[in-house]
C-alpha cells in the first residue's frame, strides 16, 4: 500500500472500494514495472518456443502488409528460442527501443511542455483556470477535454494526463483523481469526439479493404461513425464524471502527499499577470498563423494528393505527422516569452537549463520504455497477438445467435484481445478482413461493425500494460506517489474501463435496435 493512501482521509468501506484496494495491493506487490516487463519478455520467449514446437497456427483472410492485398494466410507461432529468434532479439534491441512509438512523442513533447512548467507559464495558466472555472465543473471538463484531445492523435497522453493532475491539485482535489479522469477521457474515450480525428480515415480505409472482399462497389467514408461518436462523447463525459466523483475520489481521500511537480497556486503577481497576458497573445497569434498556413492554397502542411480538404488534413499530412513538434513549439515560444517578462528566464543559457531539467526527470521512463519496447516487439514477432485475434474471431463466427448479441460478443472478445494487442490499426488490419465479410453476409452494415470495434478498442486501453503509453502514465503517477506501480493504475482505471464498456455497449444496443444511422 502506498504511503499516500495511508496519509489520506478514512476510506469508504464499500465492497467496490475494498476490491479496488485489493487490486492495488496485489498489483503493487508485483516486482518493479521494469522487472515485470523483463519477466513478460522471458515469458513470451518460453511460450513462443512451446507454441512453435506444438504447431500452434490459425488460418484466415488477412491483409498482406507488403502488398496491401487481402489473402488467405496461415499464421504460425514463431519461436524466439532458436537461432533466428536469438539473432532477432540481439539485432533488433536498439531499433525496438528507438522506434518505440511513445518514446519520441514524449521526449519531443517534453522539450516544450517542460519549459512551460519550469518557467511558470503552466502554473500561471492553471491559476487563471482556477480563478474563472467553477469547482463543480472541473471533473466533467477534464474528462471532456481528454476525449476531445484525440483529435490531435496521441498528444493528449503527453499533455492532458499530467495536466489533469495539476488542475485537480489546484482545486484542492487529489491529483491522482485528476490524472485518472484525464487518462480515462484520453484513452478510454479515444474513439469518441465531436470532431473527426486521425483514426477515422485510418480505420475507414482498412474497413473498405475488407468490404471489397464481398463487394468492390461499396465503401464507407471517414464520417461513417460520426453520429454515434458525437453521442458517445456526452455519454463518456457523464460516465467518467460519475466514476471520478463517486468511486475514485472517495477511494483516494484527501491528498496529503508531496508532489514532485512544483506549481504555486497563489494569486498572480502584477509581473506574472502581465507576462501571462503577453504570452497568451503570442500563443493566440501562433494558433492563428498555423490556421492560415493550413488553409492557404497548396499548403505544405496538407497532403495535396487527397481529394477533399478534410482528407488532406488528416490522411498522410505534414500537419498530422509533425503534430508533436508543432505542439512543442506552441508551448516553447509562449513559455520563453512568459519567462523573460516574469523574470524566471534571463538568457538562452537558462532556457537550455530549463529544458535539461525537464528531460532529467524522464530517466525512469527511458529505462521502462526500453524493456516495454522489447516485449511489444517480441509479441509481434512471434505472431501470438495475431493468433489470439483470429482465434477469437473463429469463436464468434461459430456462434449461432442474432445480430445484436453477435455484435456484443464481438465487442467483448475485441476488448479482451485489446489487452494483448494495443495498436488500433494493427488489430483492425487483422480483424476487419475476418469480421466485416462475416457480418456483411448477415446483412449488418460495416459502419456499425466498425463502431463496435472502436468501443472495444477504447475501453480496455486504460487497464492494459501493453498499451504504448502505460509506462509513461506510471511515471506521471509516481510524481505524486513514489510507491505507486502497475497495481495503483489498474485499480484506479478498472472502474472507468468496466463502466465505459457496459455503458457504451448498452448505448450501441439501443442505437442498433432503433435503427439509427451511426454516421454519414
Amino acid at each position: 500500500m502506498s504511503n499516500n493512501k495511508s496519509n489520506s482521509a478514512p476510506q469508504a468501506s464499500s465492497g467496490l472500494t475494498k476490491f479496488l484496494d485489493w487490486i492495488e495491493d496485489v498489483g503493487n506487490k508485483l516486482p518493479h514495472p521494469v522487472t515485470l516487463f523483463a519477466y513478460f519478455c522471458l515469458g513470451i520467449i518460453i511460450i513462443s518456443a512451446i507454441a512453435e514446437a506444438t504447431g500452434v497456427s490459425v488460418t484466415g483472410d488477412l491483409i498482406n502488409r507488403s502488398t496491401g492485398v487481402i489473402e488467405t494466410q496461415t499464421i504460425t507461432a514463431v519461436s524466439l528460442l532458436n537461432g533466428k529468434g536469438i539473432q532477432y532479439m540481439l539485432s533488433s534491441a536498439v531499433s525496438n527501443f528507438t522506434s518505440f512509438a511513445p518514446l519520441g512523442v514524449v521526449l519531443v513533447g517534453m522539450l516544450g511542455i517542460g519549459i512551460s512548467e519550469s518557467s511558470g507559464f503552466i502554473g500561471a495558466g492553471l491559476k487563471k483556470v482556477v480563478s474563472v472555472t467553477p469547482k463543480s465543473i472541473i471533473v466533467p471538463m477534464t474528462v471532456f477535454l481528454g476525449i476531445m484531445s484525440n483529435v490531435a492523435s496521441d498528444a493528449g497522453y503527453v499533455i492532458l494526463v499530467p495536466l489533469g493532475a495539476l488542475i485537480f491539485l489546484a482545486y484542492g482535489k487529489h491529483p491522482l483523481a485528476g490524472l485518472s479522469a484525464a487518462f480515462a477521457g484520453v484513452s478510454g474515450g479515444f474513439s469518441a469526439n465531436l470532431l473527426l480525428g486521425t483514426s477515422d480515415p485510418m480505420l475507414a480505409e482498412l474497413t473498405n479493404e475488407a468490404i471489397h472482399m464481398i463487394d468492390p462497389s461499396i465503401s464507407i467514408a471517414p464520417t461513417a461513425n460520426y453520429f454515434f461518436m458525437v453521442a458517445s462523447t456526452f455519454l463518456i463525459t457523464i460516465l467518467g464524471t460519475i466514476v471520478t466523483t463517486k468511486v475514485i475520489e472517495p477511494k483516494l481521500g484527501e491528498f496529503k502527499g508531496k508532489s514532485k511537480v512544483d506549481v504555486d497556486f497563489h494569486v498572480l503577481s502584477p509581473e506574472e499577470e502581465k507576462a501571462f497576458k503577453v504570452a497568451s497573445l503570442v500563443n493566440l497569434a501562433m494558433i492563428i498563423g498555423l490556421i492560415v498556413l493550413v488553409v492557404m492554397p497548396n499548403s505544405f502542411l496538407r497532403n495535396l494528393n487527397q481529394e477533399t480538404f478534410l482528407d488532406s488534413l488528416v490522411v498522410g499530412s505534414t500537419l498530422m505527422s509533425g503534430l508533436i513538434p508543432i505542439i512543442a513549439i506552441m508551448f516553447f515560444v509562449p513559455a520563453v516569452t512568459y519567462g523573460k517578462i516574469a523574470g524566471t528566464i534571463k538568457n538562452e543559457k537558462e532556457v537550455a537549463a530549463h529544458m535539461s531539467k525537464a528531460m532529467s526527470s524522464m530517466g525512469g521512463y527511458l529505462v521502462l520504455s526500453f524493456v516495454a519496447a522489447q516485449f511489444i516487439s517480441y509479441f509481434s514477432y512471434t505472431n501470438l497477438g495475431t493468433i489470439i485475434a483470429v482465434g477469437g474471431a473463429d469463436i464468434l463466427q461459430s456462434a449461432n445467435i442474432g445480430s445484436i448479441p453477435l455484435l456484443v460478443g464481438f465487442i467483448i472478445i475485441t476488448a479482451f484481445i485489446n489487452l494483448f494487442m494495443g495498436s488500433a490499426s494493427a488489430k483492425w488490419a487483422i480483424m476487419a478482413p475476418i469480421f466485416i465479410p462475416m457480418f456483411m453476409q448477415l446483412g449488418i452494415d460495416p459502419a456499425s461493425v466498425q463502431v463496435a470495434y472502436r468501443i472495444a478498442d477504447s475501453t480496455t486501453n486504460i487497464i492494459s500494460p501493453l498499451m504504448s503509453y502505460f509506462a509513461m502514465v506510471i511515471v506521471f503517477v509516481q510524481a505524486y506517489d513514489e510507491e505507486a506501480g502497475i497495481g495503483t493504475i489498474i485499480s484506479l482505471m478498472v472502474p472507468y474501463s468496466m463502466t465505459f464498456l457496459i455503458g457504451w455497449t448498452l448505448l450501441f444496443m439501443i442505437w442498433m435496435s432503433l435503427g439509427i444511422p451511426v454516421g454519414f
